[in-house]
């Protein structure tokens, strides 16, 4: 596969983004975790980390308005090191305070990151480099998963978590660089504002559109399932930081494993969804057996299935979002990430009052992320129908 320049400098700004991305989401959520064991701390560093998500994701959509996203790749190195630099330099006696103040960097550099990733998605979908920088940027990932982990946990046992921040700070030098030579994508050629008609009923103005939004408070709630308790399970089964870097190893392997069969096998969108919803079930059932190893099974079940369901859920989203002008896109999206995050934010608060695995709470949660997960078929299959032409030509019309 032949890559032009262009896709080098995206590549080398993923690869830059990921590793960082990758640390904090393994190695800083149990840095928090490891300060008491307690779920309430990563949950309330989550739901912080979310609400600042959700602020600077619109922000940044209004600030390519009048910039570029090389500002705003600026922006999410110049927050990845504020970070870095906290938790190397910051004590508190209020430990709410000092995770808070933790997870707001994090918070505006990854809703930074996702606005400029899916903006970016949306104006350079159609052609030979989207195609291109995609499949590379999936064998980059999928390589940064396996050895950053293990590296970092290495880096970790020999000089320490204040050593291994210091290092990640070299990361962020390398994406404040790269950001100086990436494409310069903005909206400030577009005749309206972002925030322009940015009422609901005008963002979502016909039902296919419609039916995307219970489809993302639904997959709100089973995104933030996964991907909290995928790590409070990890961290459940051992305390030994190469143990877990090798699990989220495990995890990485079985995912390529699931995305080989997906490019093999001659499976419809929507069985395929459907196999991800199946799996990411069985796997929320898992816990409930009480038993280490029923933990990593469970995790392994979610990361395949979670595979499956977020590849067609977000190829069917992008596909629909797709049709529509730039300016339009980058509305729907804002909403999009606002629905997803609402739901997030609404169950890590259900989450803080959660003390163990085993309770009343817990169990509530499981059936209800559950639910979340069996509905999202039937909302994928009430807007692809509308989004079929009706007798009179108008897929506007047809639906709820």
């Amino acid at each position: 596969m032949q890559l032009t320049g262009t896709v080098r400098k995206m590549l080398l700004m993923n690869a830059s983004s990921n590793i960082i991305f990758n640390y904090i989401g393994i190695f800083v959520n149990l840095y928090i975790w490891e300060q008491g064991h307690r779920i309430f701390d990563v949950a309330w560093f989550n739901l912080i980390m979310f609400l600042a998500w959700g602020l600077s994701f619109a922000t940044s959509s209004r600030l390519l308005s009048r910039f570029t996203t090389r500002l705003l790749i600026q922006i999410t190195a110049a927050c990845g090191g504020l970070t870095f630099l906290l938790l190397t330099t910051l004590t508190l006696d209020n430990r709410l305070l000092w995770i808070a103040i933790l997870a707001v960097p994090v918070g505006v550099m990854w809703g930074t990151y996702a606005s400029t990733q899916n903006i970016t998605l949306s104006l350079i979908g159609k052609g030979q480099d989207f195609e291109q920088y995609f499949a590379a940027a999936s064998i980059v990932g999928q390589i940064i998963s396996i050895i950053n982990p293990v590296v970092s946990a290495l880096v970790i046992q020999w000089i320490g978590y204040n050593g291994s921040f210091l290092l990640m700070l070299v990361f962020v030098t390398v994406l404040l660089v790269v950001s100086f030579f990436i494409p310069k994508i903005t909206l400030s050629d577009q005749s309206v504002t972002v925030f322009h008609n940015m009422r609901f009923h005008h963002v979502f103005s016909y039902s296919a559109l419609r039916w995307m939004i219970p489809s993302c408070l639904a997959a709100g709630v089973v995104l933030q399932f996964h991907n909290l308790f995928t790590l409070i399970f990890t961290f459940s089964v051992s305390s030994d930081k190469l143990v877990i870097a090798m699990l989220n190893v495990l995890y990485t392997v079985s995912t390529m494993a699931a995305m080989l069969l997906y490019r093999k096998l001659r499976v419809q969108e929507r069985r395929w969804l459907m196999i991800g919803v199946a799996l990411l079930s069985a796997g929320f059932l898992f816990p409930l057996l009480e038993i280490s190893v029923f933990l990593v099974v469970s995790n392994i079940l979610m990361t395949i299935g979670m595979f499956y369901f977020g590849t067609v859920w977000n190829t069917e989203h992008f596909r629909l979002i797709s049709k529509h002008t730039a300016i339009e896109q980058a509305r729907i999206l804002i909403w999009r990430e606002w629905m997803l995050i609402i739901s997030r934010v609404v169950i890590l608060v259900w989450i803080l009052g959660i003390e163990n695995l085993h309770g009343a709470p817990f169990v509530a949660l499981l059936l209800i992320s559950i639910a979340g997960a069996l509905s999202i078929p039937f909302f994928s299959k009430k807007s692809r129908e509308a989004s079929l032409p009706t007798a009179a030509g108008d897929i506007r019309t047809a639906g709820f």
